[in-house]
């Protein structure tokens, strides 16, 4: 479909028509598909148009994920320079943009670090899992640290190993079963906690609980601890600030590698460069993507600490070489597009603006919103936000599922899209919101006044089925 000004009826009924025939779509049921569709053909800024020409503001980036905002023609430019001078050639040879992409990254990390450059952010925590079984192989000979500890609730990709690693039963039900390698130690989820216990009164016991879980297994079995800083797909769960640096304390106790998931965290999205610093914490493997690169190619990074780069250093015959490779890793055009999206995040101060404009976000909902009995709470760290609703605000039961979903439907209907949270039973009750860090207070306001007249018809709703 060419991308005009004037959306062709029947050219759009054609391209329906050739996906409904052809395309397999990701969590999307066909046969609403069949009914009802969303044709995207362009977009600038926070804003997408779909062919039939409606246009939504996009409160969700993507999936999370087009950081610096749409339509930023100079990355087009940037992907055909590079591919006219080499488009690809495999990452056992070094080229330019990813040398330079590496340089870029490391620095924000503070340095000290080497990166290693996948797809996405599946590949980008599956590559961690193994470097982390390599490297307790390579320095822990005669045992057998090949065990992730992960968390309840949690979301690190779609591929089976980081399935087994997240703890979200409804998207890994139909896979099973997994290895055992993979254990689950209590979420950080405060307003829900899945111990019974209050914050700060529970002395932060979700954390105390990992320490648990490797004596119990035995240090001797355990590889690596991954967490996400903030928790994104179960509704954007913010621990408390003594959680992760306890959980970095438990893994150095224990010389346990701390894995950190900043797939969705990452790149400018919480208020930091990157979520982890919020606690001043030092990970040893952390897991990057979408923000990247900001959605304009696909990329990934596994990040590790020279410590753990270290360990695979020697002679070829030694054998310690990382043992794992991907085909399009550190793809020229994409590493090329990534350096100039990261130039444009320092540039614009998009990370400082994200904890700006998140701000007055986060204050806007609150004041908005607390008005709707059926708002429980508001959470989030710069431009990554919560609203969590639920039936009763005494007993914290969640809200009717089929009303958390017409809240998302409305907003649409309303021209904002917005997205729910995937905990299941127990976390499925949150609206989450990822808009681009680019959004103005304006957007931020069209957000909010969406919100609250979705809302404010659950509200009514779950009233009257109340009596």
């Amino acid at each position: 479909m060419s991308i005009t000004n004037t959306p062709d009826p029947a050219e759009r009924a054609r391209v329906v028509e050739q996906d409904l025939a052809n395309v397999l779509h990701p969590l999307v049921q066909h046969r609403a598909l069949e009914r009802k569709q969303m044709v995207v053909v362009r977009a600038q800024g926070s804003t997408v148009v779909d062919a039939d020409g409606s246009t939504y503001m996009d409160a969700m980036a993507g999936l999370w994920c087009v950081n610096i905002g749409y339509g930023r023609n100079e990355l087009a430019d940037i992907a055909a320079e590079q591919m006219r001078a080499i488009a690809y050639y495999p990452h056992t040879a070094m080229n330019l943009p990813a040398a330079q992409l590496g340089e870029q990254v490391n620095a924000l990390m503070g340095g000290g670090y080497h990166v290693y450059f996948v797809n996405s952010g599946s590949e980008a925590n599956e590559a961690g899992f193994k470097f982390a079984r390599q490297y307790a192989k390579h320095e822990f000979p005669g045992e057998f640290r090949h065990k992730t500890i992960a968390r309840q609730y949690a979301y690190h990709g779609t591929t089976l190993a980081t399935l087994a690693a997240g703890g979200m039963g409804d998207r890994k039900v139909k896979f099973e079963p997994y290895a055992g390698e993979f254990l689950h130690a209590p979420a950080p989820t405060c307003y829900r906690c899945p111990l019974g216990l209050e914050y700060p009164s529970c002395g932060v016991a979700c954390a105390r609980a990992i320490e648990t879980m490797i004596l119990s297994e035995g240090p001797q079995t355990v590889a690596e601890v991954i967490v996400e800083p903030i928790m994104s797909g179960v509704g954007v769960a913010v621990p408390p600030d003594e959680y992760h640096p306890m959980v970095e304390a438990i893994c150095r106790k224990y010389d346990v590698l701390l894995h950190v998931d900043e797939v969705i965290n990452g790149f400018g999205r919480t208020g930091r460069m990157f979520g982890h610093q919020h606690w001043g914490i030092s990970p040893d493997i952390v897991a990057t993507a979408k923000g990247i690169i900001s959605a304009y190619l696909p990329l990934g990074a596994t990040i590790v600490k020279n410590s753990v780069f270290e360990s695979f250093l020697g002679e070829p015959a030694d054998g310690r070489q990382v043992f794992q490779v991907n085909t399009y890793g550190g793809h020229p055009a994409a590493a090329a597009v990534a350096v100039r999206n990261i130039e444009i995040l320092l540039e614009e101060r998009l990370a400082e603006r994200a904890e700006t404009i998140g701000g007055y976000l986060i204050d806007q909902l609150r004041e908005k919103l607390a008005k709707h009995a059926v708002v429980g709470d508001i959470r989030g760290k710069g431009l990554l936000l919560g609203v969590e609703l639920v039936a009763d605000r005494a007993t914290r039961r969640q809200l009717d599922g089929a009303l958390v979903q017409g809240v998302v439907d409305r907003c649409k209907e309303n021209g904002v899209l917005v997205g729910r949270s995937g905990g299941g039973a127990r976390h499925s009750n949150t609206i989450v919101m990822s808009p681009p860090l680019i959004i103005t207070r304006t957007e931020c306001d069209t957000l909010v006044a969406a919100l609250d007249e979705a809302i404010g018809r659950a509200a009514d709703a779950s009233r009257a089925a109340a009596g």
